[in-house]
């Protein structure tokens, strides 16, 4: 980058900083999460915790983005939970059945190339099997992080989903 490019990025930064009310608009994806919150017409929700955006009925939204070839959606950080009961309680109450909708975006060049919207409800029927199969290996291990980790694959995506983009 020339000396002026650099001086540009950071004045840029700087504004899109004071656009997002002094949430960092690079931190966890923040900046494809706001950029598609305006390409759907959603609101973007003001914290890091919780729904990242909500659609005109209230309903909050999941997002999920990558820059991959390909389009998939990786749900990390998952906390075990001390039994398998209140693991499966645990996702469809507070983590991932709580949003009627996902909504999963492809990006390439800084622009959405492709975009999906599957429901709450089949994004739990795809995941809980494979939660579950990682929930005893987590459990029961010495896993260096002990959290679950778990992906909506490409194939998923497009099978379970509605496309809107």
């Amino acid at each position: 980058m020339t000396p002026e490019q650099v001086l540009r990025f950071k004045e840029l930064y700087e504004e899109m900083y004071s656009l997002c009310g002094g949430i960092d608009p690079f931190s966890y994806a923040r900046a494809r999460e706001i950029n598609m919150a305006a390409t759907f017409g959603h609101t973007i929700a003001d914290t890091y915790s919780g729904a990242d955006a909500y659609d005109n009925q209230g309903n909050w939204l999941e997002y999920k983005s990558t820059i991959a070839e390909i389009i998939n959606a990786t749900y990390n950080g998952i906390s075990v939970q001390d039994s398998w009961e209140e693991q499966e309680r645990y996702i469809i109450e507070d983590k991932i059945g709580k949003y009627p909708y996902h909504y999963y975006a492809r990006f390439a060049d800084g622009k959405i190339v492709e975009a999906w919207k599957l429901t709450g409800e089949k994004v739990l029927e795809i995941l809980l099997p494979k939660i579950k199969r990682q929930y005893h290996k987590k459990k029961n291990g010495n896993a260096k992080d002990p959290r679950i980790g778990v992906t909506v694959s490409q194939k998923e995506i497009k099978a379970n989903g509605e496309r809107i983009m």
